[in-house]
């Protein structure tokens, strides 16, 4: 799983935090794994016609500008890519602002989409990382 969590840079708007979650796969499984917000998606309120912006840190297992998820029993690591488009065409750099676009000033939901390619040689765990989504508007 990867958590996400949301620090406000004003007071006007209302947060929840989401989980992008890959399932369950086994040790030996090799493939590309895509995900979005999806179910548990971040949604904001907000005064009509604000305009807003997103960037994400690198997360809590960062290194050499790598996200990676973490195994929680241990020090194995799995890269991973945030996009924020469903193509997942456009990647969500470390620190990126993008401009979040909506249509709903009640219903305002963050654009995060996730891939991770599996090795097949990992043991197996759960893998987590934490990531801080800064919303600024």
């Amino acid at each position: 799983d990867l958590h996400l969590s949301i620090r406000r840079q004003r007071q006007m708007c209302i947060r929840d935090s989401g989980t992008l979650d890959y399932g369950s796969q086994s040790a030996l499984s090799t493939g590309l794994l895509s995900t979005s917000l999806g179910g548990s998606t971040v949604t904001f309120q907000c005064t009509p016609g604000v305009a807003m912006s997103m960037s994400l840190d690198g997360g809590q297992n960062t290194a050499s500008g790598t996200r990676n998820l973490k195994r929680t029993s241990g020090t194995q690591v799995l890269a991973y890519q945030l996009y924020r488009d469903a193509a997942y065409s456009q990647a969500l750099g470390i620190g990126q602002s993008v401009a979040v676009s909506y249509s709903d000033p009640t219903a305002i939901k963050l654009p995060v989409y996730g891939r991770v390619q599996l090795t097949g040689t990992l043991p197996a765990g759960t893998y987590t990382d934490v990531v801080q989504v800064t919303v600024t508007w």
